[in-house]
C-alpha cells in the first residue's frame, strides 16, 4: 500500500509523527480524505476527529481544535490549536468541562459568552465520544 507522513502539531508538542494510508480531516467545508499523491492543498480545520489508518490496518483518532491542514509532496501537515490522541483524553476532565459549559449556556446571564460556551460544550462532547471508542 501507498503510504503518506502524518504530523499533528500544535504549539506545545508533536501530538502524531507516522506514516498513514488515508487520512480524513474535520475540514471548515467538510470532512475531505488525503491518499498518497494528495494535489498540494491547504485547508482550515475545524473542531473535530482527525482519523487515520496505517499499513498495518489500524485506525486511530485524533481529536482536533480548530487549525490548518497542509498537504505536499505526500506529507500531511495539521498546525492544530490543541490536539490529543484519542487514548489520551483525560474523561473526568472532560466530563468536568461539559459540566461547566452546559452550566454556563442553562444560567443565561447577561455576561455569558454563549459562543464560547457552545464551542466548550462541543470540545468537550467530542472529546468523550473519542474516549469511549
Amino acid at each position: 500500500m501507498s503510504e503518506l507522513t502524518l504530523e499533528v502539531v500544535t504549539p506545545d508538542k508533536t501530538v502524531v509523527s507516522t506514516k498513514a494510508v488515508v487520512v480524513m480531516c474535520p475540514g471548515v467545508a467538510g470532512e475531505f480524505g488525503v491518499l498518497q499523491n494528495h494535489i498540494s492543498l491547504l485547508s482550515g480545520l475545524k473542531i473535530g476527529a482527525l482519523r487515520y489508518r496505517t499499513e498495518s490496518n489500524e485506525e486511530h483518532s485524533v481529536f482536533i481544535n480548530n487549525g490548518f491542514a497542509d498537504v505536499n509532496n505526500n506529507v500531511l501537515t495539521v498546525l492544530a490549536e490543541s490536539a490529543e490522541l484519542d487514548t489520551d483524553i483525560d474523561v473526568a476532565r472532560a466530563e468536568a468541562a461539559k459540566k461547566r459549559a452546559e452550566q454556563r449556556l442553562a444560567e443565561k446571564k447577561e455576561t455569558t459568552n454563549v459562543v464560547r460556551a457552545e464551542a466548550a460544550l462541543q470540545r468537550a462532547v467530542l472529546r468523550l465520544s473519542l474516549a469511549k471508542r
